[in-house]
């Protein structure tokens, strides 16, 4: 008896999260067919797919458990990876990819003054600054793709650390554990936590709302930069075009990873893996030559399915008590 109240209390809380096991049971379906999805090659591209995007949905964690979202990730994304590139002929590749960094921050900034100082719908004010920063984006390249400079900057996230590991995948892996860290374990997290669960009662506990959110917007643009760059630095190339429908999908995957949209519930761990889902089922319906267009359909379908078993458990654990 005490063996079985052990694996449950263990098991629980893998078998909350309806990714993980969506994840896994892809997975588990793609050992049976003869395809090159288990080779090194195609899970290091699979890992390289779901890094830049992981690393953009860190920062949106961040607004959506403080109860907000963020919509111009795709747009500061795409600006990040073109300032980099274009300073990189005038000064040092260090400065070139701050400063890239730092427009993510005063992006970030201005959306968490509309947003949290003003009080205004984040969903409609981050949506208008992508378009703002998209507008931008198109300016400074004429609408055309820039390549860089400088020949090292290209190895910046396709480099290999310890001789085998992308060098972006080792910056998604150590930015998820500080972001862990920093949400579970500092005073910001919990927060962060507080501010989700109930604005008003944190601000009346005497946590500092203002200063709290509007930090998460400024980390959530340093994110995105930092995802632009790492993407420039894969594909040797910036663009206006990248990151059209990378806000939409990083949110949704966000949420589907188990991190609620109300606010106050999530983590980095399930973010990571409701991102990295995504990929999975993407490289594997290619694997598998299934036509792009019942891929499209498949993604909608799980996302919805997993959605809806999410809200279904809640309503019946609500109804029990």
């Amino acid at each position: 008896m005490r063996g079985q109240k052990t694996v449950k209390r263990l098991g629980y809380p893998i078998l909350k999260q309806k990714a993980f096991l969506a994840t896994v049971a892809i997975l588990v379906i793609m050992i049976f067919p003869k395809t090159g999805f288990y080779t090194s090659y195609n899970l290091i591209e699979l890992l390289k797919a779901a890094a830049v995007l992981e690393i953009l949905a860190f920062g949106v964690t961040l607004t959506v458990i403080c109860g907000g979202c963020d919509l111009s990730i795709g747009s500061t994304m795409s600006l990040s990876g073109i300032i980099a590139i274009l300073l990189m002929s005038h000064v040092p590749m260090w400065i070139a990819i701050l400063a890239g960094i730092a427009s993510g921050a005063v992006i970030g900034f201005i959306n968490g003054f509309f947003i949290v100082q003003q009080k205004t719908e984040p969903f409609i004010i981050t949506l208008g600054t992508g378009m703002v920063i998209k507008g931008v984006c198109q300016q400074l390249t004429d609408a055309k793709p820039i390549a860089p400079d400088n020949p090292m900057f290209v190895k910046l996230a396709n480099g290999l650390a310890f001789g085998f590991l992308p060098n972006v995948i080792l910056v998604t892996i150590i930015l998820m554990i500080l972001f862990h860290l920093l949400l579970r374990y500092t005073a910001f997290g919990r927060n962060c936590y507080a501010i989700g669960g109930g604005y008003d009662v944190a601000l009346y506990s005497g946590i500092n709302v203002i200063k709290t959110k509007w930090m998460t917007y400024v980390i959530c643009g340093m994110t995105a930069a930092a995802g632009g760059i790492m993407l420039s630095s894969q594909l040797n190339t910036g663009s206006s075009i990248y990151g059209d429908n990378t806000a939409l999908l990083v949110n949704c995957g966000v949420v589907v990873g188990g991190t609620s949209f109300a606010g106050g519930i999530g983590g980095i761990p399930q973010t990571a893996i409701g991102l990295l889902l995504f990929s999975v089922l993407e490289n594997a319906m290619n694997s598998l030559m299934i036509s792009p267009y019942i891929q499209q359909a498949t993604k909608g379908v799980l996302i919805v399915l997993i959605i809806w078993l999410d809200c279904y458990t809640i309503k019946r654990k609500n109804e029990a008590v």
